[in-house]
């Protein structure tokens, strides 16, 4: 037998307007700080933050290259220290914001925290779960569903990733 759907499995979930990219910019700017960090240790630069009541109580960038762990991307990393913080999994009174598009690990965390909402600045057309490639985030068939603002400050996260893979590539 399967776990009982939670109630946000069961509502209707619309993306908020553009009211609400607004009031996630100043979030997205400390993401975009995290994702620069990655840069020292050579890790694909990509950042996030979690937020409860109106205040960051996460914020961690990928450490992959840095820890040797397949599983340290920004959004595990600020889960877990989210988590941490409040002192239980369930994360549904909060939002993460991230300068790119989960992956499939990612988005399936984000649901099993039964974060509130999600928050992300760009795309990922090739991995990304959160609609591009997968939409795990609202996926009917799970138990929990998570609402997503896309495209905050989408073209400073993008200019972040592209510069690095170009500068990857030059190596």
């Amino acid at each position: 037998m399967g776990s009982n759907p939670t109630s946000s499995a069961m509502q209707t979930r619309s993306d908020p307007g553009p009211d609400d990219e607004a009031r996630y910019e100043p979030a997205m700017r400390r993401a975009l700080e995290e994702a620069r960090a990655a840069l020292a240790h050579h890790d694909v630069p990509v950042g996030a933050v979690v937020i409860r009541d109106g205040a960051i109580i996460s914020a961690r960038h990928n450490e992959r290259e840095l820890v040797g762990d397949p599983t340290a991307h920004a959004e595990i990393l600020a889960l877990r220290d989210a988590a941490a913080t409040v002192g239980h999994w369930r994360l549904d009174d909060c939002v993460m914001v991230v300068t790119l598009e989960p992956c499939a690990m990612c988005a399936g965390a984000m649901v099993n925290s039964r974060l509130g909402h999600l928050v992300y600045g760009t795309t990922d057309p090739k991995a990304g779960a959160a609609g591009s490639q997968f939409d795990l985030i609202d996926a009917p068939a799970l138990n929990h569903r998570v609402t997503r603002t896309q495209g905050v400050l989408a073209a400073q996260c993008a200019e972040l990733l592209v510069d690095f893979f170009a500068a990857k590539r030059r190596r």
